[in-house]
């Protein structure tokens, strides 16, 4: 039985809900949109209407359908966490880079700039990628304003 088969049967709470839910508060799009879809595939309405009358994509809808039936209405209703891109560099080797940031400058220079701590720091080992944003990026989590 595909996806679009499969009906939609809200609880009368959940109907209740959905419809506070897209009146009050602070919502995204997405959100509402997702509400409208739930309320809609209650009432009936093919994939098909649903599609034209929201301008939503026939597998947005699906999916929506798909995460209610497996989990509930709050699943249906928020987006999946995303981890985001993994840390390049631990907390211990960022230390590092404030520390070196900390310390006097080589001698014939007068202070740090970011450059020169990211071509400083690119000799040792764990560094050999090191740039100069990544550098900034590091010091300003920081509150340190070294010169570039």
């Amino acid at each position: 039985m595909s996806m679009e088969a499969i009906q939609i049967k809200l609880k009368e709470n959940e109907v209740k809900f959905l419809k506070e839910f897209k009146k009050k508060g602070m919502r995204n799009a997405r959100e509402i949109m997702r509400a409208n879809v739930l309320l809609s595939a209650n009432n009936g309405e093919k994939p098909k209407e649903i599609s034209e009358k929201l301008d939503v994509h026939r597998n947005t809808i699906m999916q929506i359908k798909k995460k209610y039936l497996e989990g509930d209405l709050e699943r249906a209703l928020n987006d999946n966490h995303r981890s985001g891109k993994p840390k390049k560099y631990s907390d211990k080797q960022e230390a590092e880079i404030v520390a070196l940031a900390c310390t006097d400058p080589p001698k014939g220079r007068k202070r740090w700039t970011i450059r020169l701590i990211a071509e400083t720091l690119k000799g040792k080992k764990g560094f050999e990628t090191l740039s100069r944003e990544t550098v900034r990026l590091v010091l300003k989590k920081r509150t340190l304003k070294p010169l570039d």
